[in-house]
């Protein structure tokens, strides 16, 4: 079995507690690792080292291409070790691994992309303030300084690498926590650092559990920003803790995505457009399309190309390519969703399919649930409001095109959204009314490092990816150069100093 130390200030460390934990594959439910448990004495110490390095360490100084090469070798080292990283992901997510070798691929991509966006310049001239002979005008965007991260299990090697990609690009130290469910790429990360050789203290990897660990980390007054990614409900303790010192946060929490089908919608592709929305790793995805609206003109036939193909969706051991489903991340979240489920029934939806645990005795051991749609849901139903993130799908009929976007539109929520149409124009007209920080048009699912992603509402604060995203670890300075250059020719000087 497995052994890993914490990694605080470029060693790995034992817990000052000696506690550990298991890691545990949620498909047989065998340990996949043994893990140090950080604690507050822990994450303090690696805080303080994250702060030397910030504070006198090379890495904030470092010439841009020095560190745009840095995170360019982590991408390259997730590249090398892809197949163990899928092996490794597979058995501590319970991810399919035609999943995992997405996720892989795609987080020594994002990388890659972090490292471009290291070597940028990222002094900008304010336009219309600069002028010739009076001032020039810059904004300079500097390292904001320590950043606590801290991620979920559904993603465990993409969150961290999009937690610790912008932060390094913009030349900060990092302490990031990663769920105690999935710690296992995260620490195999920690050893790409290891070897690559960054500077002491620059990045910092300390397992652990929220109420101890992830507590710690955002009320440290040391610490100047935390970058979240989980619940609603935790999110908004995250911010009410960070403001001990006042950091600034980046929150991507909960969704409950509309997906409007048009009745214009090229059927084929809506339907297995709808499966991916809803199905893909087995809905714990926070912009999953958890919510679908159908034209009553549409409902019947649409819901039962869904039913069909939903029954021919292989649930199975997810380290099969043929799995197209594998099991939850535990029991309580396998709990959680059947509770919802239950629910659901109570308040009078309709179970078209699905709706329990798998009979199969080759699952019995795995925390499944079967793929579930609801049919004759009515919008403000629990099912439709709350975030299950599980493989449960409530279809919604609508009349007309505004009483779909009301709906749609009526959430605590707005993360993502969807539109299948053969009418681009009347799609886009949809989009630009949906309170959404992303929409697809005839797709889902395909965030891009370019573009920023982040939610409306109580989906969340500030963006990840692209430009918006890298500013995110930012701090911006307004630099009033004069070029005047004598005191005659600043009269407004005269309203506070005599001549």
């Amino acid at each position: 079995m497995t052994s890993y130390h914490l990694y605080i200030d470029d060693e790995f460390v034992e817990s000052v507690s000696k506690r550990t934990f298991e890691s545990i594959n949620p498909f047989n439910r065998e340990v996949v690792a043994s893990v140090a448990r950080g604690s507050v004495e822990d994450v303090n110490r690696a805080v303080a080292a994250a702060r030397s390095a910030f504070d006198e360490g090379p890495w904030p100084r470092m010439p841009r291409e020095e560190r745009s090469a840095l995170i360019k070798a982590i991408s390259d080292k997730i590249n090398e070790r892809s197949k163990e990283l899928v092996a490794l992901e597979v058995a501590d997510s319970g991810s399919t691994i035609r999943k995992a070798k997405e996720d892989v691929y795609l987080s020594a991509r994002n990388m890659n992309y972090f490292s471009k966006l290291a070597a940028l310049e990222l002094t900008e001239p304010i336009e219309g303030l600069s002028k010739q002979g009076f001032s020039q005008n810059l904004i300079l965007r500097e390292p904001i300084g320590v950043v606590g991260a801290i991620i979920p299990w559904n993603f465990p090697l993409k969150m961290a690498v999009w937690k610790l990609g912008p932060a390094l690009a913009a030349g900060n130290a990092v302490v990031l926590k990663p769920s105690e469910l999935t710690p296992c790429t995260a620490m195999e990360l920690a050893k790409i650092v290891h070897e690559i050789g960054f500077p002491k203290g620059v990045i910092n990897i300390v397992p652990g559990f929220g109420e101890d660990a992830g507590e710690a980390l955002v009320r440290s007054p040391m610490v100047d920003k935390i970058s979240f990614t989980g619940s609603t409900a935790v999110g908004k303790k995250v911010m009410a803790s960070a403001t001990v010192n006042l950091k600034k946060v980046t929150l991507e929490c909960g969704g409950k995505s509309a997906n409007i089908v048009l009745e214009d919608a090229d059927l084929d592709l809506a339907v297995d457009g709808t499966l991916y929305a809803i199905y893909y790793h087995q809905g714990q995805c926070c912009e999953a399309g958890t919510r679908l609206f159908l034209p009553d003109k549409l409902h019947d036939d649409f819901v039962g190309r869904l039913v069909e193909k939903t029954k021919r969706l292989n649930l199975g051991d997810p380290s099969s390519p043929a799995t197209d489903l594998g099991p939850l991340i535990s029991k309580r979240q396998q709990d959680r969703v059947l509770d919802y489920i239950s629910k659901g029934k109570e308040q009078g939806a309709t179970v078209a399919v699905g709706g329990s645990v798998p009979i199969d005795p080759a699952l019995a051991d795995g925390f499944f649930v079967e793929p579930t749609i609801f049919t004759a849901v009515d919008n403000k139903m629990t099912i439709a409001q709350e975030e299950i993130f599980g493989p449960v799908l409530s279809v919604i009929a609508f009349e007309t095109e505004e009483s779909a976007v009301a709906m749609a539109n009526d959430t605590i929520y707005g993360l993502g959204a969807g539109v299948w149409s053969r009418d681009k124009d009347r799609a886009l007209s949809i989009a630009r009314r949906l309170r959404a920080g992303t929409v697809w048009i005839n797709e889902w699912h395909l965030i891009s490092e370019k573009a920023p992603f982040g939610g409306y509402k109580q989906s969340g604060i500030g963006r990840e990816f692209g430009i918006d995203g890298l500013k995110e670890y930012t701090e911006s300075k307004h630099l009033h150069i004069d070029e005047l250059g004598s005191r005659e020719k600043k009269p407004w000087y005269d309203t506070v100093v005599p001549r």
